[in-house]
């Protein structure tokens, strides 16, 4: 990020405007909607500005700009369409201690301006810092499409009524005021009997909300998170993180969901690693239920699904125990995602009609399964937590009588941005691993070679056969 957004107060403020053109008009429609005082500084201005200066919302100095024209002045626009007069500007404004942006030059300037949603006092800002004006755009359209007009006036009402909300306490009670009016009384009331019912309604929908009595009780939603990908995980799990005051995660989960929840949310890590640092499971389940006693929607956010290996049995005895009340938001498992990333399906008529989802190693060590059921032609299993167990996986199926050429193809950081997969034969399995020093999580999809690779490999026999 190398612009942080920010929202200026500008109002009763100077904003200073170099230039009289089209680039200074584009300029000046939106910050006229501001509460500033903006001046314009052209020996030549177009037909707009000098009616804008005569019915008093612009200052028009009708010259060239000279050094103390931007004193006082919060921002400075050069937009005078000339390069070398926007940068002989630029540097009398800087002079003058004002903040800097020069129109389609953003490398000299100091700050950009985005594209905004206006909804006053409803502002949504978008932007790019250059990179893609026509997707900010886009964005935008968006956006006005969505928001109703009357979210600014609910908004403006609203926030004049925030000084007596202040007597709910802070929480879920107060977020639960203003969602209801703002999603359901505040909209309802507008459009039966515009701004006077709002006022209104804001009154004795106060009155009942101070009149409730808080749950003493609160709840938990042991959610999935899919594999890593935001735009894998569920409909339901996105909302589970906007109401959730605690989410308890796991090291798995991606820095891109974690940046999905409330910003208010106590965010808790529980992370484990295999053989090696671990929150345990016990200080996790008491974190749980400790949260949860005190009103708290907590959210347990597992990487995956939680019904996968994610030791969901053991959360819900305790929470049962604790009288703790509970749901589960089944998320996509890697097992799944990884197979899509390489064109296949974990079951095939006429190859496999079972999948096994295995783990690589458990609370004891390595795990040990039907290795001799496993190691028959056509089987299929997602491994996962296998790469330190590799070499025993390896050793445990050739010795099963599994033939040495069985593909297995390795993903690692499934579903995400820096996500590679690497494919051997069964007798090459451990070696590979070593080589490629995967350092992600990673599952191992046993029976399985990439798609591009299978038709690769039947092509070139056929090839052979034809010389």
């Amino acid at each position: 990020m190398k612009h942080f957004p920010i929202f200026v107060a500008v109002e009763g403020r100077r904003i200073v405007v170099s230039g009289g053109g089209e680039a200074a008009l584009a300029k000046l429609r939106l910050l006229r909607k501001t509460q500033a005082h903006i001046t314009v500084i052209a020996p030549d201005a177009a037909p707009d500005i000098q009616t804008w200066a005569k019915q008093g919302t612009v200052t028009l100095l009708p010259r060239a700009m000279e050094p103390g024209d931007a004193i006082c002045a919060v921002l400075f626009y050069a937009a005078n369409e000339d390069a070398a007069e926007d940068a002989r500007v630029a540097r009398l404004a800087q002079a003058d201690g004002a903040r800097v942006n020069i129109v389609d030059n953003l490398a000299d300037s100091q700050f950009i301006t985005p594209a905004i949603v206006d909804r006053d006092p409803v502002t949504i800002a978008i932007g790019t810092e250059g990179a893609a004006p026509v997707l900010a755009r886009k964005i935008k359209r968006d956006l006005e499409e969505q928001l109703p007009a009357s979210l600014g006036v609910l908004a403006r009402i609203g926030k004049g009524f925030r000084s007596a909300v202040d007597a709910l306490p802070m929480g879920r009670i107060r977020r639960d005021f203003w969602s209801d009016f703002y999603f359901s009384s505040g909209p309802a009331a507008l459009s039966k009997g515009g701004e006077e019912d709002v006022h209104a309604t804001l009154s004795s929908l106060l009155s009942k909300y101070l009149n409730t009595t808080p749950a003493k009780d609160g709840h938990v939603d042991l959610v999935g998170a899919g594999p890593g990908d935001p735009d894998l995980l569920t409909l339901k799990a996105r909302k589970a993180l906007d109401v959730a005051d605690v989410v308890i995660h796991d090291r798995l989960v991606s820095a891109d969901i974690l940046e999905l929840a409330r910003r208010e949310a106590i965010m808790i890590d529980a992370g484990k690693t295999g053989f090696g640092p671990a929150m345990a499971q016990e200080d996790i389940n008491a974190l749980m239920v400790d949260h949860a006693a005190q009103g708290h929607h907590v959210v347990r956010l597992k990487s995956g699904d939680p019904t996968v290996f994610g030791r969901l049995d053991e959360e819900i005895n305790a929470l049962d125990a604790a009288g703790i009340t509970w749901a589960i938001v089944p998320g996509i498992t890697a097992a799944s995602a990884a197979v899509a990333s390489i064109g296949q399906s974990l079951t095939k008529r006429k190859r496999n009609a079972a999948v096994r989802l295995i783990t690589g190693h458990d609370m004891h060590g390595y795990a040990d399964h039907d290795w001799r059921a496993l190691a028959r032609e056509g089987e299929v299993a997602a491994i996962y937590m296998g790469k330190k167990s590799a070499r025993f996986i390896q050793g445990r199926l050739l010795m099963h009588g599994a033939a040495a050429t069985t593909p297995v193809t390795i993903v690692e950081n499934v579903s995400r941005v820096e996500q590679r997969s690497v494919h051997c034969d069964l007798a090459q399995l451990a070696d590979v691993l070593a080589a490629t020093e995967l350092t992600g999580p990673a599952l191992m999809l046993y029976g399985l070679a990439p798609r591009d690779a299978v038709s690769v490999a039947q092509t070139i026999p056929q090839q052979e056969a034809a010389q």
